[in-house]
């Protein structure tokens, strides 16, 4: 037939794939044409929107366990809505996100939270009424405090982002899973607090060392494929369908005999083993908790002038492991990805690759960029160029509250580091 269709129409192979692929081609530019419109209205929303740096100034008395911090992520972060077409793709208005920080200068320890201009006062009320005692500032933004990075500039850089190892649905470990040690009535002396070696060991930096870690967030709007039905669904239907398709060889289906030959299965019996019996467990313990789409990034610092370059490596390596007390082999941890470094020399040779990673680093964190990168950084580079040339697309992974808890909140009197 198709032999025929070429004999009538006097039509080559060549010609045919040009005549297919013009009919055709308006289907990909339209795509990509919907798709430059909706970030360029994102772009333009973003533009408008007001920021402010809030930091918080905690008291040394505190004697609350994270569980408080989850009520004040729940009440002033927490922003579900739904948008329409209109209000997504003609007005451009994002899912407001905000920016929880931890950041040692000299040190000196501080915690900050960026937010939108107009719901300050909401995150002010919400952390005084669960922290009565400490103090909530405007400041100004202490990471414009140091240039922009220059390979022959007065400052030593290294970065790197953070997700999660394995799926979302498996958590990491949290401040729940040291059990007692964390309730409110056991004395502060006793308490295991999980976040205790950060801030430790950011207050034992010398002068001229800053590290910087920002974790940011928004209500997870986040989409997962089911390979069985072919659509998206929301984090709630894939972490349960994920715990059907682990426990599917342990499941068995229930048939009875109905009319003529006809079996109709009546119920599961699902058995979970001993060893997926913590997995399991992890997974459902957090789906009754709110969740945020979350990024985290990392910088260090060093003042050359202060700091050798040996000092600055050992600040380099120590950082990139102060996640590790969150560690869960079985279920989850937090693994380190698109750092600013090349690890064979011939990816590199000029240098010139490695400074605009660093400098694209430092502007990421400084825009607190995570949900709406430049059109640029929005996807991964094929694999032979991004061994050359890294897009650095940021890996949005999804937190429940309890975990984001765990990972930000105020140590008690528990930590004894005096900055």
């Amino acid at each position: 037939m198709i032999q025929e269709f070429f004999a009538t129409h006097n039509f080559n192979l060549i010609q045919f794939l040009l005549v297919a692929i013009g009919y055709l081609m308006p289907i990909p530019l339209a795509f990509a044409a919907v798709k430059l419109w909706h970030h360029y209205r994102q772009e333009r929303f973003i533009m408008g929107i007001k920021w402010v740096l809030l930091e918080i100034q905690v008291p040394r008395e505190v004697v609350k366990t994270p569980a408080a911090m989850e009520l004040v992520f729940s009440n002033a972060l927490y922003h579900k809505s739904g948008k329409g077409f209109w209000e997504e793709f003609m007005i451009g208005a994002p899912w407001l996100w905000f920016s929880l920080e931890i950041v040692s200068i000299d040190g000196r320890v501080h915690f900050f939270i960026r937010t939108p201009s107009r719901i300050r006062n909401l995150v002010e009320t919400q952390i005084y009424a669960q922290y009565p005692q400490a103090k909530v500032v405007e400041v100004e933004d202490y990471a414009f405090d140091v240039p922009q990075y220059s390979k022959e500039g007065d400052w030593n850089m290294w970065g790197c982002e953070f997700h999660k190892l394995k799926p979302d649905f498996l958590p990491i470990k949290s401040y729940k899973d040291w059990g007692d040690d964390m309730k409110t009535a056991v004395k502060e002396e006793f308490k295991v607090d999980p976040i205790t070696p950060v801030i430790e060991y950011l207050g034992s930096l010398p002068k001229g060392q800053q590290v910087w870690i920002q974790i940011i967030v928004r209500q997870s709007i986040k989409k997962f494929h089911d390979h069985k039905t072919g659509k998206h669904v929301d984090f709630y239907t894939a972490a349960k369908n994920y715990m059907f398709e682990v426990l599917a060889p342990f499941t068995r289906m229930n048939k009875d005999k109905v009319e003529g030959n006809r079996t109709e299965v009546s119920g599961m019996d699902m058995r979970t083993p001993k060893p997926l019996e913590s997995v399991i467990k992890g997974i459902t313990d957090h789906l009754d908790k709110i969740h945020f789409d979350c990024g985290i990034r990392m910088i260090t610092l060093a003042n050359k002038k202060y700091v050798s370059d040996d000092d600055f490596n050992n600040l380099r390596r120590a950082s990139r492991l102060l996640f590790r007390q969150y560690a869960k082999p079985q279920l989850n941890e937090l693994d380190r990805i698109n750092s600013t470094q090349f690890d064979a020399p011939w990816s590199d040779p000029t240098g010139l690759a490695l400074t605009a990673m660093k400098r694209r680093m430092l502007n990421f964190y400084r825009m607190r960029t995570f949900f709406h990168p430049p059109i640029q950084y929005a996807f991964k580079y094929p694999g032979f160029v991004n061994m050359f040339f890294p897009s650095g697309k940021p890996d949005i992974f999804v937190l429940s509250s309890e975990e984001l808890a765990t990972l930000y909140h105020f140590p008690g009197m528990v930590s004894e580091t005096p900055s």
